[in-house]
């Protein structure tokens, strides 16, 4: 899960904050007809999209301030709910906010013998036609369960998991290209070394996934460029993977100060 919160003068890393004033969820498995949207209405998050169907699918964007649907858009001609983009209202700009939840891509890393994993490399070929559009009224950000550990130290083993799905070269080599050619910046490396290892998922298989710590960054904030003097910081609420029945992911929050926006 990943967050759009409510503008922070100044938030370190880490710290603690206060509810997000937009949540970005992945994974929903359920339809739409069958969204908790009253769950949500009850925490005050009045303003609710989704794209959602049985199974392992689904997003939903959530908020406390107004947003309009923009999109849900098909990719690899298979209807299986998995972009949503809407448009929030920040600091008298427009924000494009999209919320994606790339294919997993199964077992085997051939997309000649597994079909999951071509549908993967075909959705990200597909994601090349999201840019990050921006003027001096308006900005971007995409988050997302986005399935793809791209550097090196955003994986607990480059040389091991060079061959597992989610940090082979083809995938890799292809999500950063599309990241690029999209004008989009990677903004949970703005302020980390490269060579410091980074992750938001640990796996069930792990008998002690504390201990062993074979983590992999799958899940991504990223923005167009006139955002990055607005992005305050983010948290890995790492904690959350000890919880009583957790997720493999654990939430992101991203914070931008929006209400300074003014585009460079």
């Amino acid at each position: 899960m990943n967050t759009f919160p409510r503008p922070s003068p100044s938030v370190a890393r880490g710290r603690g904050s206060p509810a997000p004033d937009v949540l970005c969820l992945q994974e929903t498995k359920v339809p739409d007809e069958l969204f908790p949207e009253k769950a949500f209405r009850k925490l005050g998050y009045e303003h609710i999209a989704f794209h959602g169907q049985k199974g392992y699918h689904g997003v939903a964007t959530i908020a406390r301030r107004p947003i309009e649907v923009v999109e849900k858009r098909r990719f690899c001609e298979i209807d299986d709910s998995r972009h949503l983009s809407v448009t929030v209202k920040a600091g008298g700009k427009t924000i494009l906010l999209h919320n994606f939840y790339v294919p997993a891509g199964g077992d085997e890393p051939d997309p000649a013998v597994n079909r999951k994993f071509k549908h993967k490399l075909d959705f990200v070929a597909e994601m090349n036609a999201v840019r990050a559009e921006h003027d001096e009224h308006s900005g971007s950000i995409l988050v997302g369960d986005l399935n793809i550990a791209p550097l090196e130290h955003d994986v607990w083993s480059h040389k091991q998991l060079l061959n597992v799905v989610s940090h082979t070269p083809v995938e890799t080599e292809n999500f950063e290209a599309m990241r690029l050619s999209g004008d989009w910046v990677d903004l949970m490396r703005l302020n980390v070394p490269y060579e410091e290892k980074l992750y938001t998922w640990w796996s069930y298989r792990a008998q002690d996934w504390q201990a062993s710590n074979r983590g992999r960054r799958l899940d991504h904030i990223w923005s167009s460029p006139n955002l990055v003097p607005h992005f305050a910081g983010y948290e890995i609420l790492r904690l959350a993977r000890g919880w009583e029945r957790p997720s493999d992911h654990v939430p992101v929050i991203g914070r931008f100060n929006l209400d300074s926006f003014v585009s460079p």
